[in-house]
């Protein structure tokens, strides 16, 4: 049976997943959005940080994640964003399918990621993603667009946010533009740790 369909963001208290240029990512604020997940292990082990870091509930989710990810579909600002900061060793370890325009040969990265360039459409997008990912879930990676598109066509089984307690004042909204009279949302689970509270909503047709 095939897996669901996710996403998985930080989000601040004002509603804002990332600043509105791509040049400020990795500055200030998406730092501090960003700040539970660098102490933990499961970063340190993906990103090749050496050993160590923090156990408990904000880890066990941070992997659980990435364990249930078979695949993911991102949007070309985030790829062109991601193309520049990952290291070579891309954290996906997985299928990558990237909506955009651009024609493009597959990108195979070292660690099992490879990036495969989708021109004619979200739902194809998908579709060869969920091919991808077999019985395993799959990831809406962002950004903030793309996610929207796949809620607004009603291909979004659930989502998790991990609202952290920080103000961005502005930059990209998560659901700016959602279209709210055909989107509705079932609490699944709240859990709360010392640096965020995590939010998980199964979404349904209203």
């Amino acid at each position: 049976m095939a897996g669901k369909v996710f996403f998985s963001v930080s989000m601040s208290l004002d509603g804002f997943i990332a600043p509105e240029s791509l040049g400020e990512l990795m500055g200030r604020q998406w730092v501090e959005l960003q700040a539970w997940l660098f102490p933990l292990r499961f970063t340190r082990e993906l990103l090749k940080m050496g050993g160590g870091g923090e156990e408990g509930r904000d880890n066990d989710i941070a992997r659980a994640t990435h364990e249930r990810t078979g695949a993911s579909v991102m949007g070309k600002r985030m790829f062109d964003a991601g193309e520049r900061m990952w290291p070579e060793e891309a954290p996906y370890h997985t299928p990558v399918f990237v909506v955009t325009h651009e024609k493009r040969d597959p990108w195979e990265r070292p660690g099992g990621t490879t990036f495969h360039f989708v021109n004619d459409g979200i739902e194809s997008a998908l579709d060869r993603a969920r091919e991808a990912a077999g019985d395993r879930d799959v990831r809406i990676a962002g950004g903030g667009a793309t996610i929207l598109q796949y809620v607004n066509a009603g291909l979004v089984d659930e989502f998790s946010i991990a609202l952290s307690p920080v103000l961005f004042g502005s930059g990209i909204r998560l659901f700016e533009g959602v279209d709210a009279g055909r989107v509705a949302l079932e609490q699944v689970r709240v859990e709360h740790s010392p640096r965020v509270t995590h939010l998980t909503y199964a979404v349904r047709e209203r």
